[in-house]
């Protein structure tokens, strides 16, 4: 029943497009809000954001870059908020301290570095670090599954561009650990030991060759827990803290 709730109070929020309510002379928007991102061709395509309710002008929080898995793409602007971070951020709406967007991928695309829909997503998320005046040196990209792939991609892309990563229940390419390494990224991982396989099998090995290179990589990875272990993982008070002590120009020094 709870599950329910919280989804149809997210769905209303976004299929409505409402704030939380605030005095009619306050200038800014808290909450759940629907924005639209254009595209070169003038096509448009939204996504979520959530606001802080603590966010005042010029106090220029940090922010938070979603990816969902592949079960929540499509164009209904609603899923990819109903599981992993989504639900989360709203059962801590109160005290939750980044602005987060939440893009929506095609159905059937991915979030993979060269793709369109990993290009929109960081569009979308340029378009909010400057409607919201937000501290670009902290600036944190985390996913789920396909999302966790994505941050992957992303991250191996341009690693300069990101105070920290956490993916979550994905294979990394070792491929990308050199740029990692160079670039001094803190990541958080999270895997179950019973995801599958070569997932769990890639997590480790990215984990041991960050470590020897002394990168700031913590690895969780929990017992008895098959694919879905972004429940527990975004449900870690310690993983918030963790994110806001980490910044760009801190780990680029």
């Amino acid at each position: 029943m709870k599950s329910l709730s919280l989804r149809l109070a997210l769905a209303a929020v976004c299929l409505v497009g409402l704030a939380f309510a605030l005095p009619a002379a306050e200038p800014v928007e808290r909450g759940f809000l629907n924005r639209v991102f254009t595209d070169a061709e003038g096509n448009r395509h939204s996504f979520v954001v959530f606001v802080p309710m603590k966010y005042e002008l010029g106090s220029k929080p940090p922010t938070l870059l979603f990816l969902h898995g592949a079960g929540d793409g499509g164009t209904n602007n609603i899923n990819q908020i109903m599981v992993g971070l989504g639900p989360v951020v709203w059962k801590r709406r109160a005290t939750f301290p980044f602005v987060t967007v939440f893009p929506q991928c095609r159905a059937g695309s991915n979030w993979n570095a060269g793709g369109l829909d990993a290009q929109w997503a960081l569009a979308m998320l340029k378009q909010t670090q400057a409607e919201f005046g937000t501290d670009l040196d902290r600036a944190y990209l985390t996913g789920l599954s396909m999302g966790g792939t994505g941050t992957w991609s992303i991250a191996t892309k341009d690693p300069s561009a990101w105070a920290a990563i956490v993916p979550m229940c994905a294979g990394p390419n070792l491929a990308g650990a050199e740029k990692f390494i160079a670039a001094r990224l803190p990541v958080w991982n999270f895997c179950g030991d019973k995801d599958r396989e070569g997932i769990v099998k890639a997590n480790r090995e990215m984990q041991a060759v960050l470590t020897k290179a002394g990168v700031e990589a913590k690895y969780t990875e929990y017992p008895g827990v098959g694919h879905n272990c972004w429940d527990e993982a975004y449900g870690t008070d310690a993983l918030y803290k963790w994110l806001l002590q980490q910044t760009r120009s801190k780990h680029q020094r």
